[in-house]
């Protein structure tokens, strides 16, 4: 490392010319500059290398001993060099072996990823996915890390931290769920029938008890009948189609579960918007803005 301190990388490139030419005409000629700069820059390649590295001969230069040495392993140093320093070749999804990490919850796993999953096989088959729990006051420390490529998460949240790249999904609103046939969903319910029934909350904190349609319903002086405390959507889904349960679910996640009658419920309560996040250090990166434009895309399509 000491020694590439002592040279312009540029003279390797003019080494490199001189050693394929055998001719400091040629060779400028080769690198586009004027053939006094050419003899310049190798004298001062005879002083970084203490030798001559090129003698006069009767056609043209002959290597010395040290250049021939030299000139295997500065061609293939300078071709790595040029491919690291090359612009990121583009993406081919057919071919490429790449493996995402993409960190969800149960709600965007089924929202988000499993609509896009069969797609994402077909055109990028050599692919892998690895979802994992999603942690929104780690996450962006774990792409920092480089252990999380992309995330679903709320758009507005305090937890999410603001330096993160962002792209909006899609908005979301709830709806009011129970099992196909629930007596108490035959129609709309009134305010005073919704707060009897027995609901279902998904508490990711666990154990709460409270939330959004709670908050809407004390603003107007009514409270309604929580029996159940879960930390996952999925299993909400579950115990409706079992029990007559009810919940406020997310639209998209009550439509893609079999088995659920739903209304619209008699109590206003603010939906979501969500959101893709990323870092920096995977802004620019060719397959990662493909995944991205993938999803988007799918996104859209699904309405």
């Amino acid at each position: 490392m000491d020694n590439l301190r002592r040279i312009d990388l540029n003279l390797l490139v003019t080494l490199d010319a001189l050693l394929a030419e055998l001719n400091v005409t040629r060779a400028a000629q080769r690198l586009f500059l004027a053939q006094p700069t050419v003899s310049v820059q190798l004298a001062r390649l005879r002083e970084v290398f203490d030798d001559p590295l090129l003698l006069p001969g009767p056609r043209g230069m002959r290597p010395t001993a040290r250049a021939l040495a030299l000139r295997e392993p500065l061609r293939e140093a300078l071709r790595v060099l040029a491919g690291t320093i090359a612009p990121p070749a583009s993406f081919e999804p057919v071919q490429a072996s790449v493996t995402w990490r993409i960190a969800a919850t149960d709600y965007s796993e089924t929202t988000v990823l499993l609509p896009l999953l069969a797609d994402l096989r077909t055109a990028a088959p050599q692919s892998r996915v690895a979802v994992l729990e999603l942690a929104p006051l780690r996450l962006a420390a774990q792409m920092e890390r480089g252990e999380i490529d992309l995330g679903f998460h709320i758009w507005h949240d305090a937890e999410t931290p603001p330096r993160l790249h962002r792209q909006f999904l899609f908005g979301e609103r709830y709806v009011l769920a129970g099992r196909d046939g629930h007596p108490g969903l035959r129609r709309r319910p009134t305010l005073k029938q919704f707060c009897a029934l027995e609901h279902v909350v998904v508490s990711q904190d666990g154990g709460g008890f409270h939330g959004v349609t709670d908050r809407a319903l004390a603003e107007r002086g009514m409270q309604r009948r929580v029996a159940l405390s879960v930390p996952h959507f999925l299993f909400v889904a579950a115990t409706l189609a079992r029990t007559d349960l009810v919940a406020m679910l997310p639209e998209r996640l009550a439509r893609a579960s079999a088995g659920l009658r739903l209304v619209a419920p008699p109590v206003a309560v603010q939906g979501y918007d969500m959101a893709m996040f990323w870092h920096e250090r995977s802004h620019r990166d060719p397959a990662h803005a493909w995944l991205r434009e993938r999803i988007a895309a799918h996104v859209r399509e699904d309405g």
